[in-house]
């Protein structure tokens, strides 16, 4: 299991419309980030299918999320995210292969 740390700083943007007085991460915003740490700790493309995913709690400006994840034989990755030892989501994607149509061969 490879571990990598996200922190969203206090004045994250999305904090101030996502909500106001209330702030949190918008869930797609915390899955797109957590898949684009782990493509850049595994060297992808960053291109993903989405199995599954669940966001238990939420994640707010200022949080550090540590993400813990796993890549099987196939290439599907299980991950899950936590802030303070409490799950904030868990997952399981899979890298899709980078296009090659119209290169030259």
């Amino acid at each position: 299991m490879s571990e990598l740390v996200l922190e969203f700083p206090v004045d994250h943007p999305c904090g101030a419309g996502h909500f106001p007085g209330n702030p949190i991460i918008p869930g797609a915003l915390l899955l797109a980030e957590v898949l684009d740490a782990i493509a850049k700790h595994l060297v992808l493309d960053g291109r993903w299918q989405v199995k599954s995913a669940k966001f238990p709690l939420p994640v707010r400006p200022g949080d550090k999320v540590h993400i813990a994840y796993s890549q099987n034989d196939a290439g599907e990755i299980r991950f899950e995210a936590s802030v303070s030892s409490h799950r904030v989501l868990s997952g399981v994607a899979h890298s899709l292969p980078t296009s090659t149509a119209g290169a030259p061969a």
